[in-house]
């Protein structure tokens, strides 16, 4: 498993952009926000992330790579709950997936995903209920 061009900047990302994200990537297309708990401390966190979906699966982009750890602590729990378009989604068996020529990526998000050498995939199938967020 390994990091990209962008990981160094994952701490700003962290506690800059992700508390600003995270007003609207559950609502938002092509944003989702995905709901997991600390394998140590047991908090729960929203990560905001850019997602795809194929299919019965949805599919996020490692823009920073898979040692970071939202990712570690979904695949240690064999899953999450994900909010997309203002619905939940409850995700099991998340499945990393090395993919070098990104067609899990919209083709315009391939080009800046060769630049950034991003070659790892989240596949999360869509397992449990989708309910609509109320307010």
């Amino acid at each position: 498993m390994g990091t990209t061009r962008m990981a160094f900047l994952a701490p700003v990302t962290t506690h800059v952009f992700n508390p600003v994200t995270r007003l609207f990537a559950g609502v938002m297309p092509g944003f989702g926000i995905v709901t997991h708990l600390g394998r140590r401390t047991g908090r729960r966190y929203r990560t905001p992330v850019l997602v795809s979906r194929r299919g019965n699966d949805y599919v996020v982009a490692l823009w920073y790579g898979s040692d970071v750890q939202w990712v570690t602590n979904v695949r240690a729990a064999g899953g999450c709950d994900l909010q997309v378009r203002g619905h939940d989604v409850r995700i099991v068996d998340p499945e990393l997936v090395i993919d070098p020529s990104r067609r899990f990526l919209p083709m315009p998000l391939r080009l800046a995903g060769r630049f950034i050498r991003v070659t790892e995939f989240l596949r999360m199938p869509v397992r449990g209920p989708v309910s609509t967020r109320s307010g």
